[in-house]
């Protein structure tokens, strides 16, 4: 029998779990390992220059390598020390896979949706650094499939990642599908592309980018499953 529930595409990093907090303590924990000083303004470092990496990935600059040594040879670059950027990131992925944290609501959104929804992983995160996580936070039932771009061969925002999952979804019907994430550049600007619904999780209220724009936008989680029963009734 055709399975016409709609399909609800959720990103994991700051969408479900709470990526900052586990990044800082990840970061803080490796560097200390190395003898390189942590402090506030290191992890603000940090950020900005991962960011930029990310984003060159999904512009298709760089390679998913390429972007784990080069954001800690960048790093280190800008603050003058020097070690290793290719350790730093063993010691850094490794501890990242360890635990979990829920954002406010997630937990719950999931219960939610879990049933009147066929749901999806979708991240652009390492395979084993994600597969600790989801193993860690116990949320791996809820899902039909687990799209880890690493794994896929292929990195959102790509045309080519979203055809691979809907590929993998039997009975997929791209109106009745909907990506929700925090990412403009990944998650709302693949969706698009791809041609499918888009909901912008942002919570911080930033301002959205031009070419960017999703279809709908969400500051608090409790508010995807009446959003959702309005967009799919």
């Amino acid at each position: 029998m055709k399975d016409t529930r709609p399909i609800v595409l959720l990103d994991l990093d700051n969408t479900i779990l709470d990526f900052d907090i586990a990044e800082r303590t990840a970061l803080s924990r490796a560097l200390t390992r190395l003898g390189v000083p942590f402090d506030d303004e290191t992890l603000r470092r940090y950020n900005q220059i991962n960011l930029r990496h990310w984003e060159m990935l999904e512009d298709g600059i760089i390679t998913r390598e390429q972007v784990l040594y080069m954001r800690f040879e960048a790093l280190y670059r800008e603050i003058g020390v020097d070690c290793d950027p290719h350790l730093t990131q063993q010691y850094y992925e490794t501890l990242l896979a360890e635990g979990h944290w829920f954002l406010p609501g997630a937990e719950e959104m999931l219960e939610a949706l879990y049933g009147p929804y066929r749901l999806a992983l979708c991240s652009n995160g390492t395979q084993t650094v994600q597969d600790g996580r989801i193993e860690s936070a116990g949320i791996a039932h809820y899902f039909e499939k687990i799209f880890v771009s690493e794994h896929m061969g292929a990195n959102k925002p790509e045309k080519r990642y979203f055809e691979l999952c809907f590929a993998a979804l039997p009975d997929f019907d791209p109106k009745r599908c909907i990506i929700v994430g925090d990412s403009l550049t990944s998650d709302i600007r693949g969706g698009k592309n791809a041609g499918i619904l888009t909901c912008w999780f942002n919570p911080r209220h930033k301002a959205v980018r031009v070419g960017m724009e999703p279809d709908y936008e969400i500051d608090a989680l409790d508010r995807l499953a009446p959003l959702l029963r309005m967009c799919f009734t």
